[in-house]
């Protein structure tokens, strides 16, 4: 070592030995009784030991401090170990649901890692080769302990309380940068066979910058007691992170003893090793059968329950709740409840609208089947007596569990099937679910059983919900339809009532030639308005034609006449000759039925009136009368709700039609009656305006 690098060292580790030392000495002075404490204070002395070791040889050059550096740190890395290891144990029975038997393996295989790293690394110092390069070897050990100290880092933050997170994050930073600092080092000296002497000379510093986190981390945590809560995906995820740093350091090892003894083609056979190891290890990762071995493994060594239940619920609830209408619901159930147990393909039976069979409404990864079953048969009658999940595997061998039990030919027919889960809401069979073979082997005891009954009840609901929402849509059709029906009933008997009138009349008037030209007029117009109505029902309640330029001069002489002829006179008053905007026939169907009901609410001898004037920027439509009139309440709660008349022989539409349709124009209908004095509706119609009307007229066109 150079006298420049010397010093760089000597700094490096000198700094990290005093700043060890005295986070020692604050340990050692508090009063910090409790395990995880004293954890704590041997970690950070055996760092204080490692440091001064190496500022030793730094200034000195003896072997014999190089050597201790060595071996204290694989001491360095057995205490922290010791440490992570202590602060995810329990603290007392009270947290005896937090699993302890992955912390045992853990423990294991970190004080596997230590022994066999500190015998290797005392073999490299008195160079002792047994098997190869004793050096390679405690290279290989020293990355493998970089590894799982990042392994045990991850699995503390992952499960820890969120209460504890802030306490312990600046405790995982500076570990975590610590160890994945020496993983570079040690990957590097392995890679390119040869040890880096700058990175090397600066692990001190390394270690200096992370003691401060490690302090600010004892400084909030008092004691270092926590709550931690173990769920299965970060197990998994540590599980998983494990498997591959060991699989990644046994083909690296196998690829480096290929290369030793292959000769000329060894640098040939690792790299091509290397890359088949990279390859399996891409093609287990993306295995749906290995992930499904893990997860059974992991819920049934590491944890009491086999199940998150938390983490099955958030999933199982958004898989439902995703968007895809009816048959996209069908799926998703089946998909949420086949991956609780890992079951590749399912499908949903529905029960028909009729209640009398169900048939498949959606399937999972399994073929399309045509075969309904029938509500009273044999397999639905025991689904909703027990409510039991139906393992078909256990029904082959056991079938007097299922007593009474026949599987119909279809169900045998379809391929792996397994379990029959089936679909409640209140006491009603809804659907039921059939579920393929799971990937891996599952043991489906009263766990299983019960988290998929209490899933299958949620779906079922679900399911329930979406079917009544259903209907009540095609009832709200039907309802739209009659409403419309009620409407076009009301014009056809206007329009019987003022034919009757004119068969009435004919028979005194029928040679005259006024009257018979006025009954082509009445007839054609009465046709014409059938006609419109046929279209009415065919097309919906929206007219054809957007709304026009009206003369509603026009039109209130017209429903003069047309009164007059009936024998009812009508006062008429036209102020100024306006254009409104709408539609002639709606419009003058508005006003007619306002006239008439004027008429009938008045008796002989009595006045109706209608007055026509400009009000603002409206029209304004005054009809009234000096009739019986209406009470307020009737007025307010009751005269333009559909179905409510003050006359004997009404249909209480054409109010509600006269309101609605006025206000779709951005029009008003106001009511002033009183009770034997008489009522006057004003009604409030826009005006056209040909500008606006052009250029509403040049958008419709565009858009079409």
């Amino acid at each position: 070592m150079d006298s420049k690098m010397a010093i760089i060292s000597a700094w490096s580790y000198g700094l990290a030995g005093v700043l060890a030392a005295l986070l020692t000495l604050y340990l050692a002075s508090g009063r910090r009784n409790s395990s995880r404490s004293g954890a704590m204070f041997l970690a950070v002395a055996l760092c204080t030991v490692w440091g001064m070791l190496g500022l030793a040889f730094a200034l000195t050059g003896q072997g014999i401090f190089l050597a201790g550096n060595l071996l204290a740190d694989v001491l360095r890395f057995g205490g922290w170990y010791l440490f992570l290891i202590m602060l995810m144990r329990p603290e007392s029975p009270a947290e005896g649901a937090a699993p302890t038997a992955g912390i045992g393996w853990l423990s294991a295989i970190a004080g596997l890692l230590v022994a066999c790293g500190f015998v290797v690394q005392a073999m490299a110092v008195f160079g002792v080769d047994v098997v190869g390069s004793s050096a390679r070897l405690a290279l290989f050990a020293s990355l493998a302990m970089s590894v799982f100290g990042l392994v045990l880092v991850e699995r503390l933050f992952r499960n820890v309380s969120p209460d504890f997170r802030w306490s312990i994050k600046p405790l995982c930073l500076g570990l975590g940068g610590v160890f994945l600092f020496d993983l570079y080092v040690y990957s590097d000296a392995l890679l390119f066979n040869r040890i880096d002497a700058d990175a090397f000379s600066i692990r001190g510093f390394a270690h200096a910058i992370a003691l401060p986190l490690v302090a600010l981390s004892a400084i909030r945590s008092h004691d270092w007691k926590r709550r931690l809560v173990m769920s299965q995906r970060a197990v998994l995820q540590s599980a998983t992170l494990l498997i591959v740093g060991t699989y990644l350091l046994f083909m690296a090892a196998a690829g480096y003893y290929v290369r030793f003894f292959g000769g000329e083609w060894g640098r040939a056979l690792q790299l091509a090793l290397l890359f088949a190891a990279l390859l399996v290890l891409v093609a287990l990762t993306f295995s749906g059968s290995m992930r499904a071995r893990l997860r059974v493994q992991v819920g049934k060594h590491f944890f009491s329950y086999r199940y998150d239940y938390r983490e099955e619920w958030l999933r199982f609830t958004a898989t439902l709740s995703a968007q895809g209408g009816f048959a996209g619901l069908g799926r998703h159930v089946v998909r949420g409840l086949a991956d609780m147990v890992e079951s590749p393909s399912g499908a949903l039976w529905l029960k028909d609208p009729s209640g009398r069979f169900f048939a498949q409404a959606a399937f999972w990864n399994m073929p399309a089947s045509a075969a309904t079953e029938d509500a009273d048969s044999p397999l639905c009658r025991f689904l909703l007596d027990s409510g039991w999940v139906i393992n078909l595997e256990e029904y082959r061998s056991l079938p007097r569990r299922y007593d009474g039990l026949v599987l119909p030919s279809w169900l045998v027919e379809v391929p792996n099937a397994w379990l029959v889960v089936p679909l409640t809401t209140g006491s009603e069979l809804i659907a039921f679910v059939v579920l393929a073979t799971a990937r891996t082997r599952i043991d489906v005891n009263w766990e299983v059983n019960d988290l998929l009954k209490t899933a299958a009840r949620q779906a079922g609901a679900f399911l329930g919900q979406m079917q009544a929402s259903e209907a009540l849509l095609e009832v709200r059709k039907f309802d739209s339809f009659n409403r419309m029906s009620a409407f076009v009933v009301h014009d056809l008997k206007n329009i019987i009532a003022q034919l009757s009138l004119m068969l009435k009349n004919a028979e005194r008037h029928r040679d005259n030639p006024e009257f018979q030209k006025d009954m082509l007029m009445t007839v054609e117009h009465s046709v014409e308005r059938m006609r419109q109505l046929m279209m009415q029902l065919r097309q919906g309640t929206t007219p054809l034609d957007g709304p026009r330029g009206i003369d509603l001069a026009d039109v209130l002489r017209r429903i003069q006449t047309a009164k007059a002829g009936q024998g009812r006179e009508v006062e008429l008053t036209i102020e100024e000759k306006l254009l409104a905007r709408g539609h002639e026939d709606r419009i003058e169907r508005v006003i007619g039925h306002l006239v008439q009901n004027a008429l009938d609410a008045t008796e002989s001898g009595g006045r109706v009136w209608v007055r026509m004037a400009r009000q603002g920027t409206q029209a304004l439509v005054e009809v009234g009368d000096t009739g019986h009139g209406m009470s307020p309440e009737f007025v307010r709660e009751r005269l333009f709700k559909p179905f409510q008349t003050t006359k004997p022989t009404g249909m209480g539409i054409g109010a509600y039609e006269s309101f609605q349709y006025v206000h779709e124009l951005g029009g008003r209908v106001s009511v002033d009656s009183a009770v034997d004095v008489g009522t006057q509706v004003d009604l409030l119609l826009p005006l056209f305006e040909a500008g606006k009307a052009l250029k509403s007229d040049e958008l419709s066109g565009k858009q079409e």
